[in-house]
């Protein structure tokens, strides 16, 4: 994910992938299908304290770029809070997708997320009587045509998803009915306006109250994304099985969709989300990676993967480098690599015999 993302899906802040004691953390990997050469180096020390580089083919990029080198899928068991999760976990599974197939979408939500920071500091210093509403306006214009192109990104998207999704979703779980997406905004448009309309007016109609809460209040940074079952909203009705089918099937599309930018098949990372499936939906699921190139599944305890997958794939297991805690939460972890062999950075990885 480091070198896919920038980031890791798990460690809140960048300094917690340091190992205890060392001065920085450093992780290489090399892809193939275009050739790239990624560099993350992360450090707690010295000058750069704090700081994380990136470096693609020896050339400082930012995290963005990252996604054309390694395009990867994530599965990982917070992911099962998707159906019942809050907004913001829609949200972000939907800008992380939206990002890996539009370079455009990157550049217009960077410019949203700048604005609405722009905005709320205003909005504060109005309501304080630092600044005047007159000085919204600049920010104003940009929050709108950006907001609009975040918009139509995610709906595009959505109607992308579809057709994979659905099939996907029949696949594992055909006797459950059809699984749909909605995008739910809190500006919808109205007859003959477009969302860049519909943004403006909603910003005249809650104009008042964002001052006296001295924070923009309408916009995609509120809007939210419904798992629909025959029609049906799963949030507040869905069993835990149905939720399980759902975000499977959303994976698959993922897969899929991405695929289908330059027939390039992402990279799928697997982390521990075994446990969270029943023998039906792990075995579709392992179908599924037994037909990818290259995919990456990690498990606490290799005995719990499926068997099938173990005859199919090369265990690896990634030990503490020298000097590390060996009883800590660097502790041993092992991995099953579907396809081709992985390289490690920091830690060791030891290709597992057993």
């Amino acid at each position: 994910m480091l070198c896919a993302r920038g980031r890791s899906h798990r460690a809140a802040a960048d300094a917690e992938l340091i190992r205890w004691g060392a001065p920085f953390a450093r992780v290489e990997a090399q892809a193939t299908e275009p050739e790239a050469s990624i560099e993350v180096v992360i450090a707690r020390e010295g000058p750069a304290a704090g700081r994380k580089r990136l470096r693609v083919n020896g050339v400082s990029r930012r995290p963005a770029a990252l996604g054309t080198a390694i395009r990867v899928v994530l599965f990982a068991p917070e992911e099962m809070l998707l159906v019942v999760g809050s907004p913001g976990l829609r949200r972000d599974a939907l800008d992380r997708l939206a990002s890996d197939r539009s370079p455009v979408y990157v550049r217009a939500l960077a410019t949203y997320e700048r604005a609405l920071r722009q905005r709320n500091g205003l909005l504060r210093a109005i309501r304080e009587e630092a600044a005047t509403r007159a000085e919204l306006r600049f920010w104003d214009d940009a929050f709108l045509d950006a907001g609009a192109q975040v918009l139509e990104g995610r709906t595009e998207l959505l109607d992308a998803l579809a057709g994979p999704l659905a099939a996907a979703h029949r696949e594992i779980a055909p006797e459950e009915g059809r699984l749909t997406l909605a995008y739910v905004t809190n500006a919808p448009a109205r007859t003959g306006e477009t969302p860049r309309d519909a943004l403006a007016r909603r910003l005249a109609e809650t104009a008042d109250k964002e001052v006296w809460n001295g924070a923009t209040l309408i916009g995609p940074h509120r809007d939210d994304m419904a798992f629909l079952l025959d029609g049906r909203e799963m949030q507040g009705s869905a069993s835990r099985g149905q939720q399980r089918s759902a975000i499977l099937a959303l994976k698959l599309a993922e897969l899929d969709l991405l695929e289908r930018l330059d027939g390039r098949p992402p990279l799928l990372l697997l982390d521990d989300v075994f446990s969270e499936l029943d023998p039906a939906r792990r075995g579709h699921l392992v179908r599924r990676i037994s037909a990818l190139p290259q995919a990456f599944v990690t498990t606490t305890t290799l005995a719990d993967l499926d068997p099938e997958l173990r005859a199919h794939g090369r265990p690896w297991r990634v030990e503490p480098g020298e000097g590390t805690d060996r009883g800590g939460p660097a502790g041993r972890r092992e991995a099953s690599e579907a396809g081709a062999a992985g390289t490690g950075g920091g830690a060791r990885l030891v290709e597992d015999a057993g």
